[in-house]
This record gives structure tokens, sequence and C-alpha cells, in this order.
């Protein structure tokens, strides 16, 4: 590698370091002592920095030095793409914030990863669409049907959404804490790919459709970012009713659910009852809502059926649990499940130490520890009958 190419990183890290503290070049320069003119000639590349002027820039910029050290150039930078998404939503616009920031870093950190690991991401990159030639519920349903086809998926229910997202079309998804009222974001981060954020306190239904709703904006419009709210109100864009219509129809392909609908109410007489949708819910793994709007959108059911079951204080998780349905829930991991793979690879191989693995992690030295066991073992039923445990690394501390 060109030494110019490491020395031209650090001073983007710097600059994006500097940026992210929310300090002007005169307010830097103070703190680190030196003329205005000669800060400017370090963000550029110009002048070098010294040992000790870098541990003071960490320290004022809250960034460890092994970061700004790092030999390639950070992902562009991703809060100045969100920036109107701030500024439209005061409210909560310093959480979305932090959590936009929280994204940029953990993308640099995945594509520290892959540089130590010689590796590439998984997936292969979809062609991006052009359908605004279509009404948008028909663009959305007819692309979800495409994609279903290419992936092979037929018209069932998606048990490991996340995990076929990640593999087999090459989203990153990671749960941050984004305001209640954001459902996720999408951004294109090259060489990364897309990157999507899910809000993590929301339950497992919904962060399945945020999922998918953002992978149609990233079949659709990569080169936008976009935030996902919810209840906005209003009548919602054409490319929101897209997104929606997608979601809709990749989680619920209309042949598949109507198929399904008609199994599960033989037993009433061929009429869907409360306990049909909660079966089916589950089935689908989508939230009992979003399953009785989509049966009203293709006439399966009457106009209305939600609101009158919520007229009625139904409550599907009550019903759930009534019909002895088995709770259904993601890992909630942060991370990609590549991600942490890459991680603990590395800390195996004795790459990286266990304070930089907890570091990549974003979590403690005990939680990691916790994070690699989960990693290294599995589950089995031995010939006893009882549960066991199977390292999968032999000799490994």
């Amino acid at each position: 590698m060109d030494q110019a190419e490491p020395d031209q990183a650090l001073a983007a890290r710097i600059r994006g370091a500097r940026e992210s503290a929310k300090l002007t070049q005169a307010e830097a320069a103070v703190e680190l002592g030196v003329s205005r003119p000669t800060l400017i000639a370090i963000e550029k590349g110009t002048r070098s920095v010294s040992p000790g002027e870098l541990v003071k820039l960490a320290g004022v910029y809250r960034r460890d030095v092994a970061t700004l050290l790092r030999p390639t150039q950070p992902p562009a930078s991703i809060r100045a793409k969100f920036r109107t998404a701030f500024t439209n939503r005061s409210d909560h616009g310093r959480q979305l914030e932090a959590a936009v920031e929280e994204l940029e870093s953990l993308a640099d950190n995945y594509l520290d990863l892959l540089r130590r690991s010689g590796s590439t991401p998984p997936g292969r990159q979809p062609a991006s669409r052009v359908l605004d030639y279509l009404p948008p519920d028909r663009a959305g349903e007819d692309l979800a049907l495409e994609e279903r086809n290419r992936l092979g998926l037929g018209d069932g229910p998606i048990q490991q959404l996340r995990e076929m997202l990640e593999v087999e079309v090459g989203l990153r998804i990671f749960f941050l804490n984004l305001p209640s009222k954001i459902a996720g974001l999408f951004i294109y981060v090259a060489p990364l790919g897309g990157c999507v954020g899910v809000n993590r306190n929301h339950p497992h239904e919904r962060r399945r459709w945020t999922m998918a709703h953002e992978y149609a904006h990233y079949l659709s419009s990569r080169d936008r970012s976009e935030v996902t709210q919810i209840g906005a109100g209003g009548r919602a864009p054409d490319t929101e009713r897209f997104a929606e219509a997608f979601a809709a129809n990749f989680l619920m392909p209309r042949s598949g659910i109507a198929r399904r609908l008609h199994e599960l109410s033989r037993d009433s007489g061929g009429k869907p009852t409360p306990a049909t949708l909660v079966q089916l819910a589950h089935v689908y793994r989508v939230s009992v809502q979003a399953v009785c709007l989509r049966l009203e959108d293709l006439g399966l059911v009457r106009p209305g059926t939600w609101d009158l079951l919520k007229d009625h204080n139904f409550q599907p998780r009550v019903a759930a649990e009534r019909l002895r349905l088995a709770s259904i829930r993601d890992s909630g991991a942060q991370l990609p499940y590549h991600y942490r793979t890459i991680a603990t690879q590395l800390y195996v191989d004795g790459d990286i130490t266990e304070t930089q693995f907890a570091r990549y992690l974003g979590t403690d030295i005990v939680s990691a520890r916790e994070e690699f066991q989960r990693l290294t073992s599995t589950a089995d039923v031995g010939d006893d009958g009882q549960m066991q445990v199977l390292e999968l690394l032999d000799g490994v501390e």
C-alpha cells in the first residue's frame, strides 16, 4: 500500500472525528494547542501529526487512537446523508442522530474486520430496479414476486428472514436504539453494501416487517437514504406505499396466504375465525394486525375486520397463549451474524486481543466471553435425552 493512502486515511478520520464531536476547526485547534491553518493541514494530510498530538486529538474527539490509525478510508459520512431527517424530526432528532452515528461506527468496524480477515461480505447484490412506470401497489407486488422467484422461496413463509437477507441478498442489518416512532432506516455504504438500521425496541414481528420494507428501498432506490416513520399521518408518498406493498407481498404472498387460510378454516366450516388469524400470524411470523389487513386487501375477509376485533378488545397474545402457540423470537443481536463470526475467528486465530474482540462487539469483557461461547458451541440432545452443549472449536480456552 502506498504510504500516501494511510496518511490520507488518517487525515480523513481526524476530520470525521472532529465533525462528529461537533467542533469547528478553530475550536479544535485551541484544544490541540496549534493554529487553525496547522489543523487544516493535518486534516488535508499535508502535515503529519505527531504521536502526542494524535493522543490529544483522540481525547478531545472521544475516539480511541487505534480507530484513528486504521489504514483504510472511513465510510463516507452517513450522518451527512441523514441531516434532513434530524431537522425534520426535532422532537427526537438527537436520539436519531446518535443512532445514525452508531451505525456509521459499526459500518467502519465491519469494514475493518473485513480488512483484517481478508474477506468480503456475503451476498450477491441484486440489480437495482426501475418501477416508476407502475402504480406503487402494483410495483411492490410485482417486485416481491420477482424476488421470491429469484431466491427460490416459492410462496411459503420465510422463517430466518434476517439471515436470508444477509447471506443471499447482501443486506447488513443492525439493531439500533431508534426513537419509538422510527421503525428503521436504510443507506448504501460503499463498499459494504446496503445497511439497514432496525428499531431494536420494537416487537420481533414489527422488526421483520421493517427489514422487508427497507429491503424494498435497497432494490429500488439505494442511492437515497431513507428513514421509515410509523404513523406519520396524511397520505404516504409513493415510495413508502411501494415499500409497504413490497413488504406485505414478500412476507405474505397472495397465493400462499390464501391457501393456508383455506386450510386453517376447514374446521370452522370454511369461515375464518379470530383463532384462524392468530394461527396464520404465527405461521408467517407477523402481527395479527398485519395478517388481518393483508387479508382485507386481498378480499379474503370483510373490510373493517381488524377494526371490529379492536372494538371487541381482542388480544392476540392472550389468544396465542390459549392456542398454545410457541413464542417465536429472534435473537435480538445488534450485529449481523457474519460480523460476529469474523470477529470471533480473528480472536480464535490470535489476530485480535480479547479487549479488541469486546470492542468490536460493543460490549464488556464478560459479555464478550458469553457471546464467544454462544458462537462457538451448539445445543444438542444426547443419548440420555438430556440437552448437552457441543464445543465447535477444539482447544480454545
